[in-house]
């Protein structure tokens, strides 16, 4: 077998291979023989089929085993004679192969780059530090008792926003009934806006035993085609009033809900508010120390990564696109589909740069995923989907994609608490107000660009973490009265 280096470009490297005809050939012979041992065909005793004629009925087969193996073999030891790890899976082309003759093929391949981190030791962070106040804690608590609160029957009171009416109901459009509009006994809360809008204030004023006829118009963006913008008639019947009463704030409250006493509530919701700015803290210095790690390298990345990140992005933008129709606004309004591409680019670049930044450093350190950390992730998106977890288990068990979904983004975690380790890590009280507003809303200066770090053209740990949360910029968002979509474009100041 010769291997040739035929190009070396950045992180590019080419090779052209030959395996001599010689060698296959002698290859399919020893895969024949080995065959003939056991081969059981009519006519012949097992392990006494005459090897040509097993040449001439699995020749083909035989040949094809050989070949792919041979380029596998070539592949690998292009690569490991000269050290080299490939950012993908490499490209092979066989360029001649006739029988009798030698294999050639040439195979090209992206490495990845040599990555020399910063002095982790001189980022300087400050981490966010909010309390939620004594009335927040109120409001919580008021909010919980209200969610707790009881509905009595008053047969003369009149209904009132917030009171509770048990009706029956059949709707019509154009005088005929339509699926889905009839219901029996049902419990609705005038003022929840479960209903379709403008149906709850019709049953305002009304009392037990009365008939109303509600008239209403379906939203034109209505889940059903045959119903939306549709006017309609719903025949109601009034069946029992009942008077909202919220739950006292005592004792009585917190052991409703599994806790000791009105304290030991208090304590809980206390804990569970500072436990969420704390994760809202702990992700905006993530987003910090991540603007800094990719303001400070500068290194080569395969094309063939950024090309498959850009791919998934813009793919989420076409599909925001599809949704949005026409009434798109925001920062991409009005920007042609070459300028979008080339923004959301720069964000595939920087993404895979911190990705691959991210996974030399878990490498290099041995920061290692356990299989206890990935079965606590399962189970926390098993319990969000009651009755259905077993399923799900069994779902993310035969899917390595799936699997991998939820190892990623705890690698990472575990990659950014290690820098932050020996990064210079100082406290700052905020309010709440100043903790929630974003970014861009504060006075700290982004930190500068430093020199980038030294390129080297050997490569070294393949990449593991995907930064996806290191370039947040929000997508183009319909008017105000559409429905809110997830964004597809990150931002990362």
């Amino acid at each position: 077998m010769q291997v040739t280096e035929t190009g070396s470009e950045g992180l590019k490297r080419e090779f052209t291979i030959v395996v001599e005809a010689s060698e296959i050939e002698s290859k399919v012979d020893a895969r024949i023989a080995e065959l003939a041992k056991t081969a059981n065909m009519q006519g012949f005793r097992p392990g006494k089929v005459p090897q040509s004629l097993l040449r001439q009925r699995y020749g083909d087969s035989v040949m094809g085993e050989v070949l792919e193996e041979a380029v596998n073999n070539g592949t690998t030891q292009a690569l490991t004679d000269n050290d080299l790890r490939p950012a993908m899976q490499p490209k092979v082309d066989v360029k001649e192969f006739d029988k009798g003759k030698d294999l050639e093929y040439t195979v090209e391949v992206e490495i990845l780059p040599t990555i020399e981190p910063t002095d982790f030791s001189k980022i300087k962070l400050e981490r966010m530090k909010a309390e939620p106040a004594k009335t927040e804690v109120e409001d919580a608590i008021k909010r919980l008792a209200d969610a707790q609160k009881t509905f009595e029957a008053d047969p003369k009171r009149k209904s009132e926003n917030g009171d509770a009416v048990v009706i029956d109901f059949v709707g019509s459009v154009d005088g005929v009934e339509f699926d889905g509009g009839k219901g029996e006994d049902h419990s609705l809360e005038l003022g929840s806006n479960s209903f379709i809008p403008g149906f709850e204030e019709q049953l305002i004023g009304k009392k037990t035993g009365d008939h109303v006829q509600v008239k209403v118009d379906f939203p034109a963006d209505y889940g059903s085609d045959e119903l939306a913008g549709k006017a309609a008639v719903f025949e109601v019947d009034v069946k029992e009033v009942k008077v909202a009463s919220a739950a006292e704030i005592n004792d009585a409250l917190a052991e409703r809900v599994g806790l000791e006493n009105l304290e030991a509530l208090t304590t809980a919701i206390t804990e569970q508010m500072s436990g969420d700015y704390d994760g809202m803290a702990r992700q905006r210095l993530k987003r910090e120390l991540l603007d800094i790690l990719a303001d400070s390298h500068d290194f080569d990345v395969p094309q063939g990564m950024v090309d498959q990140e850009f791919e998934g992005i813009w793919q989420q933008v076409e599909q925001q696109r599809a949704q949005d129709g026409d009434d798109a606004e925001g920062e991409d309004a009005g920007k042609s589909d070459d300028e979008l591409k080339e923004e959301y680019r720069d964000i595939a670049v920087r993404r895979v740069r911190l990705g691959l930044l991210l996974s030399d450093i878990g490498t290099t350190n041995n920061i290692e995923v356990q299989q206890d950390e990935v079965n606590r992730a399962m189970a926390e998106q098993a319990r969000q989907f009651p009755g259905q977890e077993q399923m799900l288990v069994e779902y993310y068990q035969k899917n390595p994609d799936a699997m991998n979904s939820l190892r990623a983004p705890i690698y990472e975690d575990k990659v950014v608490d290690f820098i932050l380790e020996l990064a210079s890590v100082s406290e700052k009280k905020v309010s709440v107000d100043d903790l929630m507003a974003e970014p861009e809303a504060t006075d700290k200066p982004k930190p500068k660009k430093k020199a980038a770090a030294k390129k080297k053209a050997a490569p070294k740990k393949k990449a593991a973490a995907k930064a996806d949360d290191a370039e947040e910029k929000p997508a183009a968002k319909k008017k105000p009265a559409a429905k809110k979509k997830a964004a597809a474009k990150k931002e990362a100041e």
